[in-house]
């Protein structure tokens, strides 16, 4: 599987930001997006109104929604230093799969994990991608020598069972949410390392034309008498 150049741009990632940042501007010029009920009018998520009502693109369109400047300048650096290395591995295209994928995840398992505690709320953010992207880079780190540039196997479990931990410790917090992108990410990370894997030995195996040609010919020294 090829892998970005070196020093190439890391494009879809820039965009991801670029497009949070700019939802956010415009809500916030429209009203205020740290009122529950504003957020739920421009596609937050909501268990009831998606279950209920089948507005099944809540569960995309609350990725890019945030709970004021701050939920979105710690989601947006999170997102820049994990998705560039990421997307470096990865490439633009299979990165954007990986984290719209992981989103939907942890969207899901949000909605999942609300209607089974009856703990109902208004629910946005890109966290569950962001999860995803960091369980993307271990599930890379695991199946190409336990680094990912810089970036060890053993640092990024611990940022992930930080970031888990300063979840459950704060209230408001979507924990699921997290738990679901997470997940998502390592299913999806191990899938395209795994292909990645083939490719590289696919590419590798010896293979010569000369060996056919050897093996078409005929034990007598390839005189052919009638």
């Amino acid at each position: 599987m090829k892998e970005n150049k070196k020093g190439k741009a890391p494009v879809v990632t820039i965009l991801m930001i670029l497009i949070n940042v700019a939802v956010w501007m415009i809500l916030e010029a429209l009203g205020s997006t740290q009122e529950s009920l504003f957020m739920l009018e421009h596609g937050a998520s909501y268990a009831p109104f998606i279950l209920e009502n089948g507005e099944w693109w809540r569960l995309f369109t609350s990725m890019f929604l945030h709970f004021g400047a701050q939920h979105l300048c710690n989601n947006m650096l999170m997102l820049g230093l994990m998705g560039m290395r990421l997307e470096y591995v990865l490439g633009g295209v299979r990165f954007g799969i990986l984290y719209l994928a992981s989103g939907l995840c942890g969207s899901l398992l949000s909605v999942w994990q609300e209607m089974n505690a009856g703990d109902i709320a208004v629910s946005a953010g890109a966290s569950g991608a962001v999860f995803g992207v960091v369980g993307g880079l271990i599930a890379w780190a695991v199946w190409h020598k336990g680094q990912v540039e810089g970036l060890t196997l053993k640092g990024l479990f611990g940022m992930a069972a930080l970031s888990l931990y300063y979840g459950f410790s704060t209230a408001g917090v979507d924990n699921w949410g997290h738990i679901g992108g997470f997940l998502g990410g390592i299913v999806i990370g191990c899938i395209f390392a795994i292909l990645s894997k083939i490719v590289a030995f696919k590419k590798r195996k010896p293979y010569t034309k000369e060996v056919d040609i050897q093996a078409d010919i005929p034990l007598n020294g390839g005189n052919n008498e009638n």
